[in-house]
């Protein structure tokens, strides 16, 4: 098993700075001890103005057959012949075992250390990998060159890749399940090729020689940080890399979907993802406190949470409409979604958050996979960032935003409009958001502080008004304003809900209640809001 990587360079930059990345002497040649052979570096040329650095990897069959993954196949189970777990192409075809190797050899390569010229690592130098013999499996996921190319050339390598034929002596025979591959980039760092070929050396074997514990998913996202999320077939790669077991599957997926869409935010995971709270489930304020004793001495039965005030305001809006098909976005925990199963005209019901928290937590609140058959298929939870346009979200009745909108910066907020008004454009849609006026009757809060620490704005009832009038103008929507919760003659209700209709729905119902909101000249986008927490 062999893989060469080479570079050029000049006097003042010489190539021979390879040796100094991949912590390998270029006049020395290094045995290395691997679970499954030994591996030697050596350098066949080290020159100023090119070095190529060898890795060769002496596979021992007695030792795969020992670790009980020497089929020939990549996995356990009878062999094709009798000798096929000591006669085989593992020797000879970069496979998994060279990914191990590559890990051990050069770890710190991989990791982009180079504390005696801790310069290099960052720099981006010519780099043409070979190998000889690489296994493309398709298993009906195209293999061969073409699937060598899908998985290089994202990531900036000019790739040429050809087929070995089974005999050239006679090419009537075919090709055989190897590739001849050649890569080679000016944009590439040395420390990113390796820890590429660690994750697609597998991917393209379709096999691992090795078991697959839950461990592997943290291997993969590791090496595949910084690239991994935005390839094109990264759902291919974590399937193969995976061994295809689809619960680790899954569980990277959503990961690796949560790392895309909080590089896509330019934030961190852990700001994005923090969509579960410990505390109780109504924001901390308002909680309905001692239940005064009755007339005759007794406890009398608990008020309404304003949250299941809320739910009941949402649920009535739906009603309203008519709406069978309800996509929740930004479902949070799943405490809606829990009402909307209660009511068997909401038929089909679809969750929406961008933390794979908060959507596993509503997996267990909801007890979906204990449900009858029937009454889970109602559910589907999803994981998307509602800043974006989702063809999942098309066809839908009526959408649900509560208490959505205020998580978002208010320069985000036109990309939440567009995706839901525009892009999906529901025949409903109910908005709930704090009332800012209302604050000053939870005892609890400090003044000038929003209700939660992740809340970016809370808006007054001008505001909101203002731009739900805004929007339902832009996009062709009637709208609605609601109370919810205990109406206060001064200051208004502690929620404030929108009920949007399209126009043409508007015009077909006999709801004397609803009307259009007035646009007004005032733009909640240039209010001045206090300083809340991370974006969820």
């Amino acid at each position: 098993m062999f893989m060469s990587i080479s570079t050029t360079g000049s006097a003042e930059s010489p190539a021979t700075d390879l040796g100094f990345l991949l912590h390998k002497h270029p006049g020395k040649v290094q045995r290395f001890t691997t679970s499954h052979g030994e591996a030697h570096v050596f350098y066949p040329r080290a020159e100023d103005e090119a070095c190529t650095a060898a890795l060769l990897l002496d596979i021992d069959p007695i030792a795969l057959v020992r670790k009980g993954r020497g089929d020939g196949r990549g996995r356990g189970g009878s062999p094709d012949f009798a000798l096929s777990q000591y006669v085989n192409d593992r020797p000879y075809a970069a496979s998994s075992l060279l990914a191990v190797a590559l890990r051990t050899v050069f770890r710190s390569a991989m990791k982009g250390a180079c504390p005696a010229r801790p310069e290099l690592p960052g720099l981006v130098r010519p780099l043409r990998i070979e190998l000889p013999a690489v296994p493309a499996n398709g298993a009906g996921e195209g293999g061969g060159p073409a699937m060598v190319a899908r998985l290089f050339e994202p990531l900036g390598w000019r790739v040429e890749a050809t087929a070995v034929p089974l005999d050239e002596a006679f090419p009537e025979w075919g090709e055989s399940r190897y590739v001849r591959v050649v890569l080679a980039s000016e944009s590439v760092r040395l420390a990113d090729a390796l820890q590429q070929l660690y994750v697609l050396l597998p991917v393209l074997d379709g096999a691992k020689h090795y078991w697959v514990a839950p461990d592997e998913v943290d291997k993969l996202l590791a090496a595949g940080e910084g690239w991994l999320a935005a390839h094109p077939e990264r759902a291919l790669i974590t399937r193969r890399y995976l061994a295809r077991r689809w619960s680790l599957t899954r569980a990277a997926m959503e990961r690796l979907e949560l790392a895309r869409l909080a590089e896509a935010d330019d934030r961190e995971v852990e700001e994005i993802d923090n969509a579960v709270d410990d505390r109780p489930e109504e924001e901390g304020q308002g909680a309905a406190g001692p239940v005064p004793d009755g007339p005759d001495g007794r406890q009398e039965p608990r008020p309404p949470s304003l949250a299941e005030q809320r739910r009941a305001a949402i649920l009535a809006a739906l009603r309203d409409g008519g709406a069978a098909r309800v996509a929740d976005l930004g479902c949070g925990q799943g405490e809606l979604i829990g009402e909307l199963m209660k009511d068997a005209r909401f038929t089909e019901i679809l969750g929406v958050d961008v933390s794979a928290r908060a959507l596993q937590a509503a997996k267990r609140r909801l007890h979906l996979e204990r449900l009858p058959e029937r009454l889970a298929a109602r559910v589907t939870l999803v994981q998307g960032a509602l800043t974006y346009t989702d063809a999942r979200l098309k066809g839908y009745d009526a959408a649900v935003l509560c208490e959505v909108i205020e998580h978002l910066d208010l320069p985000r907020l036109p990309a939440l409009e567009y995706a839901v008004f525009g892009a999906a454009r529901p025949r409903t849609v109910v908005v709930t958001t704090p009332n800012v006026e209302y604050n000053v009757r939870w005892e609890s809060l400090p003044a000038g502080r929003t209700r939660h620490a992740d809340h970016r704005f809370e808006w007054s009832r001008a505001e909101f008004g203002a731009w739900a009038g805004k929007v339902a103008a832009a996009y062709g929507y009637t709208v609605e304003l609601r109370p919810v919760g205990p109406e206060d003659p001064e200051l208004g209700p502690p929620t404030q809900l929108a009920l949007f209709r399209t126009a043409t729905d508007t015009a077909t119902t006999t709801d004397t209640h609803a009307v259009t909101a007035p646009a007004t000249t005032t733009d909640p986008a240039t209010t001045t809001t206090p300083e809340g927490g991370e974006t969820r």
